[in-house]
């Protein structure tokens, strides 16, 4: 009987069966940031511990970086901001760790630069004490968000204890129709199968519209599925992940090169292979998603209405009455038409290049239809690269002036209103259509400020209208070729 790419690369990376029942698993690579780091640290300090294999982890500033370059002028005006700056500056010296930092060429959200620089692999386990680390399961690793102990203990051992996975393979038909994105797709798994719904589970994505996207588009994908509740989640690795690595920094080259794709193509999952779970969705019946609620599961399609509290288990309603209250929305009030404050494009999960682009030439679609059209004039407008690879290449494509001049600031590479730990914050009760992961109260730095969780192209109409809109009609998608980013 065959085995899937999960079994495979677990199986592969076992130090021991511990006497709890877990394993201890060899981690290849190492991610760090400035927010979960210093602790951990701390403690090897405290232990008299050197990093166990300094080579395989690498460390980068994201989180409290401001995106403006006035606010980056050392030292940062957040005082605790700067002491987390200045603790993985000495930290990484110290320990002979690899530290991208601001100007550096690479700085960027963790998430982003591990896959450009070609440092994520497929069948690697990587480990980050983020959330979003299930990002790099995109190329076929299994990728884990972790807490500050257990980055402690991959600092010292470059093992961390886990249990085996329950794994469900979840295979998106058909094609998606323009205007629709991997955005939309893991929005849409998610308000299927619950926040809850992958809970010991690792999620394995397949079918063809798995198939037909670009590598970033896989990354968006991987990146919520922490949100389904999913430990990791993972796409098998192909010709599209080879093409995507070949030549990037820290990937094979010559005949190591040969023997690592060979590697990675005995790894994916057979074709008798068995799961624990099969989920079925046909992406060709798929719309734009946004998010209505205070989790990403409380999403509908743009053009319909937010469901009715009686429409879902009695043991649900609860939080569905807590998040029209919240939301200030209402049961079958249409989403479409909903004001929005604040728009912001960034992130791991749609801080690339591709969507970047994607934004861009639905601002250049929109401009060219209606000359002189400008982001609303009751919204403030933000488009933050993922890092500064992203930026240089969007600048030089001339991105950045495409925004500037409809109306939106164009910032320095960083995580940026997606958690708020830096200055972009909503105030008070502003409503944000955001291409970030998470609405949760309180996420985008306000107490009180709403999130609505959408695509980068939805978020663009959004700008430009001032409220909720479909993009499909919009931008008269429906007559032109769409990528599925």
């Amino acid at each position: 009987m065959g085995k899937n790419l999960y079994q495979k690369v677990f199986d592969r990376h076992v130090v021991s069966r511990l006497s709890s029942g877990q394993y201890q698993v060899l981690i290849g690579l190492h991610l760090v940031h400035e927010v979960t780091s210093p602790q951990a640290f701390a403690l090897l300090r405290d232990r008299g511990l050197k990093v166990k294999y300094p080579n395989r982890t690498f460390a980068t500033v994201d989180h409290i970086i401001p995106t403006e370059i006035r606010d980056r002028q050392r030292p940062l005006q957040d005082t605790l901001a700067e002491e987390m700056l200045q603790a993985i500056e000495n930290n990484t010296r110290e320990h002979g760790v690899s530290f991208f930092g601001a100007k550096s060429g690479h700085q960027g959200i963790v998430h982003v630069i591990g896959p450009e620089m070609g440092l994520t692999q497929p069948g690697m386990t990587i480990a980050c004490g983020d959330s979003h680390t299930s990002t790099h399961g995109a190329f076929g690793s299994l990728a884990f968000g972790i807490g500050t102990s257990q980055v402690a203990d991959i600092l010292a051992t470059q093992t961390m204890s886990l249990g085996r996975l329950k794994v469900r393979r979840i295979t998106v038909t058909g094609k998606l129709a323009p205007g629709v994105y991997a955005k939309d797709v893991i929005l849409a798994i998610i308000r299927k199968l619950g926040v809850n719904g992958g809970v010991g589970h690792a999620y394995e994505y397949a079918g063809p519209v798995i198939e037909a996207m670009s590598m970033e588009e896989r990354m968006t994908l991987c990146n919520m599925s922490i949100e389904g509740g999913a430990r990791i989640g993972y796409v098998n690795p192909d010709e599209t992940t080879y093409a995507y690595l070949k030549g990037r920094e820290y990937a094979p080259k010559g005949a190591d090169w040969d023997k690592a794709v060979a590697y990675w193509k005995s790894i994916a999952s057979d074709a008798d292979a068995t799961f624990d779970d099969e989920v079925v969705i046909d992406g060709s019946a798929l719309a734009p998603q946004v998010t209505w609620g205070i989790t990403p599961a409380q999403s509908v399609a743009v053009d319909e209405s937010i469901p009715a509290a009686e429409s879902f288990p009695e043991s649900e309603r609860p939080l569905i009455h807590e998040a029209y209250e919240y939301m200030s929305l209402e049961a079958n009030q249409p989403i479409a038409g909903v004001p929005v404050d604040v728009v912001f494009i960034g992130s791991c999960t749609n801080g690339r290049i591709s969507d970047l682009q994607e934004a861009a030439d639905a601002v250049t679609k929109a401009v060219t239809a209606h000359p002189g059209l400008k982001v609303a004039s009751t919204v403030r407008a933000m488009v933050v690269p993922g890092s500064e690879p992203v930026q240089k290449i969007a600048e030089e494509l001339g991105l950045h002036k495409i925004f500037t001049d409809a109306g939106f600031q164009w910032r320095e590479p960083g995580c940026s209103m997606c958690l708020a730990m830096n200055p972009d914050k909503l105030k008070n009760r502003e409503v944000s259509a955001s291409t970030s992961n998470r609405n949760f109260k309180g996420r985008q730095g306000s107490p009180s400020g709403r999130t609505l969780l959408m695509s980068p192209v939805m978020a663009v109409a959004a700008a430009l209208t001032g409220k909720v809109t479909d993009a499909r009609t919009f931008f008269n998608l429906s007559t032109t070729s769409a990528k599925q980013g």
